[in-house]
């Protein structure tokens, strides 16, 4: 990757078709995907069992984007997640349930 994330920070990054995109699990993004998805420890219990599904994984890494380019709708983080494989995801996913649980500790 780039070096785009502070690790300090609790961010993390991705590849989307190519582009090194900055993953930053901020309090906005988290309320965000909560309103989506639901209760974010539920999120992450189900996580913990491997119950995660595609649909609240884009969502998560969706909503915790830094910076999304507006010629990148929607769509192409999941069909990046397919194509990729969703193990490319799992670092940033891993910083984000992190940071969910242990913000300000």
């Amino acid at each position: 990757m780039t070096g785009l994330a502070n690790v300090a920070r609790g961010e993390a990054e991705i590849a989307v078709n190519g582009r090194a995109m900055l993953v930053r699990p901020s309090f906005a993004a988290l309320v965000a995907t909560e309103s989506e998805v639901g209760s974010l420890l539920a999120l992450v219990e189900r996580a913990a069992e491997g119950r995660l599904t595609l649909a609240e994984i884009e969502a998560l890494v969706w909503h915790c984007l830094a910076d999304r380019p507006d010629d990148m709708p929607r769509a192409d983080l999941g069909e990046a997640l397919v194509t990729q494989g969703i193990g490319t995801a799992l670092p940033a996913l891993r910083m984000i349930l992190r940071q969910a649980l242990a913000a300000g500790q």
